[in-house]
């Protein structure tokens, strides 16, 4: 048989391997695309995605401008927009290039960008594996990279336009160039201080791979100003890496040049691209990003200046010199230069911190060890092979490129663990190490893993008399001749494998596709159930009516607007909800959010969140007369999963413990053990979202028994919780009573209170409260969705619907005393009757009774039992004018 030279063949191989692991990649990241995309363009997946086509349609309309400044959200101010331009553009660009101009065409091409992105992934990932160890790496990483499940195949999804994946890919790009970098400086003949050294021939592949490395950095900090996390890492690379040469008596100078030349580069492109943002913040676009370059140069040379002068010396004089330079620094900074301090100090720990509203942001949340294993499972133990074997091959002379992939590998870590949001650029970093280790287990284990097959197949072909071991001493045998009969054992004994490599060999090989075929399978699968989009119909439903059957807000929705010239139209107005709907506001309906999924609008006295857990509707109007609103959307998200999020912006201190206690009770009669259970309280009942969503505003009383209980306090019962001693079902009169006559008397740490059953336990507990509702004076429904979330449960089931659209209305006036009434039929057939009861002999009432709108009333006002009727027009609801 022919012999077949595959050294030959090898680079065909390889590009073979790169360009199934990219198909592969592209593939699975193409999956949603059959069901995401309608007549109508793409239901984008998330929140973000549908803010970027915002911007993608903006630049496409005035190419290649870039908005950093968009009155479409946060009304009544607008809001800046911090990242950059980079990802928006390329958009962009590819809608210009193949010809896309309407909405669904671009939000098709923009969807394939994401995909596009993990498929460039591929081959930086061979790249940079290949500099790292070998070639055999390099294809193991590209092949897992492909398939790497979690966040970042869900960042990188056909209908997910957000940036993250950009992220991902210019900063893995940043990590090969700079790895580039140390590896075209290391042992290079070249000291600054002798000149003779520093000749065009030694420096020109180092400054030119570290120019490269801060085109690279620049890449990714036009995307995003994020990319100073890498700035982070190179700091810290560089501490440690001057630490470790300064032990192993090696010189340091590659690292002063490379670090001036790639930040010099990206000192020099960031003053270009200017500055968009004032002040020093380094998460917006502001000069401090120039600051923090120079910082990092500066630190390098004085690290280098340090190392130089303490060269020849005992070894600890260096971390003992270098932690009192480092602690003068710091207080010089304190005292004298307070803002410098809080940009490179202060906004390193708020970085890795974690406040009580970011448990409300998914993808703030800090990251959990069920959550990484799920996503990486296998592939984080290869992945501590990796960092294990890189600091192996430097313990006798560090290679500065794998102490750099340490070091990112380890920051990267820690930001992932303090914001799970992170995890998609861990992606790489896991598959780099995991790839590393496999690679460095297969070189050191082949040779026995081939001995093994190859005495296999050599015991197979021998005469079936003659066992292996009496053959193999003629094989092994020493030159010249057959080696004598009385070492055959010990020949035979040299031709065995090592069965502990090829042990670690299949152990090696068997976790390696076990991290990549289950994080396949679990991109299918994402890929397979990302097809229904990330809005539901319901919210489709709303906001295109929104959009056709409120009045235009008057801002030109694709036009470029500054920020210092621009002024909001007399027409203009505000559309209040939750911050996860925002975006969704600004694209489909075209009308001005005063909240966002960039948590703006949201805190504060004037902020949602304030407004949706109000109990007075006072307070809650005077939040909508200070920022201009004038519809509020909710949804029954909001009313029930969605609450503890609104509470907890209001109160971070307290949450949702105010409205939803949480309670020890016993597991059952006489029982010793308890379990908690969370109720509903009438704080609960008396919020804004409750009293719109739940209660169409209308004045509702308690029509079944509620829970009269008395418990403990906390710490009272020396517990970490209250302690429920007594409940009964009562009717809710009665339970008032009750309540209010055992507080009066109540023993020390002990009280009473009407509660109600937790949405969990009771599916209609929402619409049950356990006191009387009073109506809403000011708010009237305007259109709700079809969908009733309890089902089709028949004519005298509950009928709540998904979403509710409401407007903000000033409200006519109508002198009288007791409970006024009138019919409400809504859009969807839907009837009840809004019920209100006087105030200090007056009403004040949203509807009116002349047939304006989708929901209608079918009937005059009534004030009950009187007889008194009265007609109210739209008009006199728009002007507040008083009727009698």
């Amino acid at each position: 048989m022919a012999h077949v030279d595959l050294e030959k063949y090898r680079p065909y191989l390889i590009i073979g391997f790169i360009v199934l692991f990219t198909v592969l990649a592209f593939w699975t990241r193409g999956l949603p695309a059959e069901g995401l995309v309608t007549a109508d363009g793409v239901n984008l997946l998330g929140n973000d995605p549908w803010y970027n086509l915002r911007q993608v349609e903006q630049t496409v309309a005035n190419f290649p401008g870039y908005a950093w400044f968009d009155p479409m959200t946060l009304y009544p101010s607008g809001d800046v927009v911090y990242w950059g331009p980079l990802f928006i553009q390329i958009m962009a660009a590819l809608c210009v290039i193949v010809g896309a101009t309407t909405r669904p065409e671009i939000m098709v091409v923009a969807s394939w960008v994401p995909p596009l992105m993990a498929a460039a992934m591929v081959p930086v990932t061979y790249l940079l594996a290949r500099k790292i160890a070998d070639w055999k790496t390099g294809i193991l990483a590209a092949g897992l990279i492909a398939v790497v499940s979690g966040n970042y195949a869900y960042r990188s999804l056909f209908g997910f336009v957000d940036h993250h994946i950009a992220e991902t890919l210019f900063s893995t790009i940043f990590a090969l160039a700079y790895v580039v970098a140390l590896l075209a400086t290391r042992d290079r003949p070249f000291s600054l201080a002798d000149r003779s050294s520093l000749t065009v021939e030694n420096l020109k592949a180092p400054v030119l791979a570290s120019a490269l490395a801060g085109v690279g950095y620049l890449l990714g900090f036009f995307n995003m100003p994020t990319m100073i996390l890498f700035a982070l890492i190179v700091a810290g690379f560089t501490l440690v890496q001057f630490f470790i040469d300064f032990f192993q008596d090696q010189r340091s100078d590659y690292l002063v040049l490379v670090n001036a030349v790639t930040f010099g580069v990206v000192i020099l492109g960031t003053v270009a691209f200017g500055f968009p943002h004032p002040g020093i913040d380094l998460s917006r676009y502001t000069v401090g990003h120039v600051i923090a370059s120079a910082a990092l140069i500066a630190g390098t040379l004085a690290l280098y200046g340090l190392a130089t002068y303490l060269r020849g010396r005992p070894k600890y004089y260096f971390p003992a010199a270098l932690a009192g330079v480092g602690l003068a620094a710091v207080v010089v900074l304190f005292v004298a230069l307070p803002e410098i301090y809080a940009l490179l100090v202060s906004s390193l720990f708020a970085f890795f911190g974690e406040q009580p509203i970011t448990t409300t942001v998914q993808e703030a949340r800090a990251w959990s060890f069920d959550s990484a294993w799920m996503t990486f499972h296998w592939g984080l133990l290869l992945a501590a092979g990796g960092i294990a074997a890189l600091l192996w091959w430097s313990r006798e002379k560090a290679n500065p490129a794998h102490i750099f992939v340490v070091v990112w590998s380890l920051v990267i870590l820690a930001s992932t663990m303090a914001h799970v949001r992170y995890e998609y650029y861990l992606a790489a970093n896991i598959a780099l190490l995991a790839a590393v280790f496999a690679g460095a287990v297969l070189n050191v284990t082949w040779k026995e893993v081939t001995r093994l097959f190859g005495s296999v197949s050599s015991a197979a072909a021998s005469n079936p008399g003659t066992t292996e071991k009496q053959e193999e001493p003629a094989k092994k045998g020493k030159k010249g001749g057959k080696a004598p009969e009385a070492k055959k054992p010990k020949a035979s004994a040299k031709g065995q494998p090592d069965y502990l490599k090829v042990g670690a060999f299949a152990a090696v090989v068997a976790m390696t596709l076990l991290f990549a075929v289950s994080s396949l399978q679990a991109n299918i699968a994402l890929g397979s159930n990302s097809r229904y989009g990330g809005i539901d119909s319901q919210w489709t439903e709303a906001l295109e009516w929104m959009g056709a059957n409120t009045p235009d807000p008057g801002v030109d929705y694709l036009a470029i607007l500054d920020q210092k010239t621009f002024t909001y139209p007399e027409t203009s107005y505000g559309v209040m909800s939750w911050w996860d709907y925002g975006h969704w506001i600004t694209f489909l309906s075209k009308r001005i959010p005063n909240n966002n999924p960039f948590q703006h609008g949201v805190a504060g006295p004037n902020g949602s969140a304030v407004y949706f857990v109000s109990t007075d509707e006072a307070a809650a109007n005077r939040v909508l007369d200070n920022i201009g609103t004038r519809y509020i959307v909710t949804d029954i998200q909001l009313a029930t999963g969605k609450f503890h999020a609104p509470a907890t912006w209001a109160d971070p201190a307290v949450g949702n413990t105010r409205f939803e206690p949480r309670f020890f009770v016993p597991a059952s009669a006489g029982s010793t053990s308890h379990q908690v259970i969370p109720f509903y309280n009438r704080e609960f009942y008396l919020t804004m979202i409750s009293r719109l969503h739940n209660f169409d505003g209308s004045m509702t009383d308690p029509t079944v028994p509620v829970i009269y209980a008395e418990y403990r306090d906390a710490s009272t019962a020396n517990t970490s919780l209250p302690v429920i001693t007594r409940t009964e079902q009562v009717n809710a009169t009665e339970g008032a009573a009750a309540v209010e006559a055992y507080n009066r008397n109540a023993p020390p740490g002990s009280h009473a209170v009407l509660l109600n059953l937790y949405y969990q336990y009771r599916g209609d507990s929402i619409l049950q409260p356990v006191e009387r509702v009073p109506a809403l004076q000011h708010y009237r429904l305007v259109h709700e969705t079809p969908q009733n979330i309890y089902g089709n449960v028949g004519a005298n089931g509950p009928d709540l619907k998904a979403v509710k659209i409401f407007e903000y209305v000033p409200g006519a006036v109508i002198k009288g005393d007791g409970i006024i009434e009138v019919p409400v039929t809504t859009n969807t057939g839907r009837t009840f009757t809004y019920r209100q009861e006087s105030v200090n002999g007056t009403f004040v009432v949203p509807y009116a009774t002349d047939g304006a709108g989708e929901v209608k009333t079918t009937g005059s006002y009534r004030i009950a039992g009187t007889g008194q009727t009265f007609d109210v027009s739209e008009e006199d609801i728009l002007q507040g004018r008083t009727i009698n």
